[in-house]
């Protein structure tokens, strides 16, 4: 049984401002029963904890301890407020479920690492279908559920996740593209093929070990100077344009178009430029929303979607970072920003969003005799080298140019 640290619930209840009483009238139970809770007497049942947090206005894992990015299956049943046996209804209302013939033993046994009888149960591609019935039930995110389940399971073969089904272009894309005219179409066509160009540099630069700065900088493509032609010449997409025969002095209507329709912004900025000082600049940066309408347009194939499981091309290189330091790991000042809120233990995006990965974690170093801290450093935990060794492959061909740490 998960444990609940009945010495938080009176610190939390009275934080919450409420009296004993108030919160038993909140769940239902008696002022006894709350009593018991917070005496330690009694341990609140499955049912009650998630129901307890919303009273209290926490997590569960504020009540259990449990750090956030640390949650095993147990801790998912509980903070969806479910018995064993409640599960196992829900799922034997599944195929999968009835493949598995599950039930509450066989629950129980999942979560506490115990062999779980059944040829099926060894067999990833049935485990992975599990998964996403376990992620339904509980309404979290596939990827809690794996995290969860290879933190409970470390010795088992981790769940094969159905690959997901390719999509086509949407209804509103197409619908878009129809809506724009031929000039629209062409400029909207030439912008992606610049920023695809543009990214492939970037790749190139990253491959050579140049300095590449953020993709919020580097999309943001260049269109025009303010400044006579002969002196600035003509920018990549004007001469993308121009040998469309599309490159006249109706760009910037067109351009103000689209970026009304939200599939491109338009933004300015000044730079320098020999012979003609400071000038200014037109920006484009393609949205999503017009990729994906250009995309439809143009007939071209969906990018794939991230596995359900894995990490984006962002947090995978850092993942990758903190790896790379090797056992002295990486000072606490070096990692900052959002990736934290999404990888690191004890961190969540926000107070009710689903908690991070857990696949990094700051630990003391030590002075000489252990006398005191000397200062914090980020490691990748045993969840974080599992999910690398296990998904290498996979991300190696998914982002080419993120290199991982040599064996």
């Amino acid at each position: 049984m998960l444990a609940i640290e009945h010495t938080k619930i009176r610190t939390l209840r009275e934080r919450a401002g409420l009296t004993p009483q108030e919160l038993a009238d909140r769940l239902g139970v008696t002022y006894r029963v709350v009593m018991y809770w917070e005496e330690g007497r009694y341990v609140p049942e499955a049912r009650n904890v998630r129901r307890l947090a919303d009273a209290l206005g926490c997590a569960t894992s504020d009540l259990t301890g449990t750090p956030s990015g640390t949650e095993t299956l147990a801790d998912l049943r509980y903070a969806s407020g479910f018995t064993a046996e409640q599960v196992a209804t829900r799922l034997r209302a599944t195929a999968i479920g009835q493949d598995l013939f599950v039930d509450a033993h066989k629950i129980r046994s999942l979560e506490r690492n115990r062999r779980v009888s059944g040829w099926n149960w060894k067999k990833a591609e049935y485990t992975g279908r599990l998964v996403q019935q376990f992620a339904a039930v509980y309404e979290v995110p596939v990827r809690m559920v794996m995290d969860a389940w290879m933190r409970t399971r470390p010795a088992d073969e981790p769940p094969c996740l159905p690959e997901r089904e390719r999509k086509g272009p949407s209804a509103s894309a197409v619908g878009v593209w129809g809506d724009l005219n031929e000039r629209q179409r062409v400029y909207l066509g030439e912008i992606m093929r610049d920023d695809r160009m543009t990214e492939a540099e970037m790749w190139m630069r990253r491959q050579n070990n140049v300095r590449v700065p953020p993709a919020r900088q580097w999309r943001q493509l260049p269109f025009a100077l303010d400044a006579p032609v002969e002196l600035v010449g003509h920018t990549r997409l004007q001469q993308r344009l121009r040998s469309a025969g599309v490159h006249d002095q109706g760009a910037g209507a067109t351009l103000r178009s689209l970026d009304r329709l939200g599939l491109i912004q338009v933004t300015r900025d000044r730079v320098e430029v020999a012979g003609a000082g400071e000038v200014d600049r037109t920006l484009v940066e393609i949205t999503r929303r017009g990729r994906a309408c250009a995309r439809a347009g143009l007939g071209e194939p969906l990018e794939p979607a991230t596995p359900a499981h894995l990490l984006s091309e962002w947090l995978w290189a850092v993942l990758v970072r903190v790896a790379s330091a090797g056992p002295d790991g990486l000072h606490e000042s070096e990692l900052t920003g959002k990736s934290l809120f999404y990888l690191a233990v004890g961190y969540r995006p926000k107070r009710k969003a689903h908690p991070s990965r857990g696949f990094i974690e700051l630990r003391p170093r030590m002075a000489p005799g252990d006398t005191h801290v000397l200062e914090y450093r980020w490691h990748v935990t045993r969840l974080g080298q599992q999910h690398m060794a296990t998904y290498l492959h996979v991300y190696t061909e998914m982002y080419p140019e993120v290199i991982p740490p040599a064996d």
